[in-house]
């Protein structure tokens, strides 16, 4: 037996689609598709966060999503389409979860202002306030 040496390493095993088929469950093994798949793992990974409510770690990852879509071509490769789309839905969804969440937000500041002014009702006068008989 001959040792050939290592068979070259496929062009589907560049750091960049191996990160995307990591992180996405509809990696494919089309190297001009590895940016697309991170961009949809990125949105899944979006969608997560909000649903979970860490609008920190979301906001993080801004940063990440400029990088994954600066350098896209103007118009997507058709085998792209795919993932686009259902990029474009994850991101939908993380915008009602956004919303959703805002909204819940608003309802709880209701309750707060609410509950502050009945409370201050139960408080009395405040004090130093000084009650004067005028019929005296």
């Amino acid at each position: 037996m001959t040792d050939a040496g290592p068979d070259p390493e496929p062009a589907a095993s560049t750091p960049e689609h191996l990160a995307a088929a990591q992180l996405s469950p509809f990696a494919s093994t089309e190297p001009e598709l590895a940016r697309y798949e991170a961009i949809l793992a990125h949105a899944e990974r979006e969608l997560e966060l909000a649903g979970r409510g860490e609008l920190d770690e979301l906001q993080a990852l801004s940063a990440r999503w400029n990088a994954l879509t600066s350098a896209l071509p103007e118009r997507a490769p058709a085998a792209a389409q795919g993932l686009l789309e259902r990029a474009a839905l994850m991101h939908e969804r993380t915008r009602v979860e956004l919303l959703r969440i805002r909204d819940g937000l608003a309802a709880d500041m209701g309750t707060v202002t609410r509950s502050r002014r009945a409370a201050r009702g139960y408080g009395g006068p405040a004090r130093g306030a000084r009650r004067v008989d005028h019929s005296a």
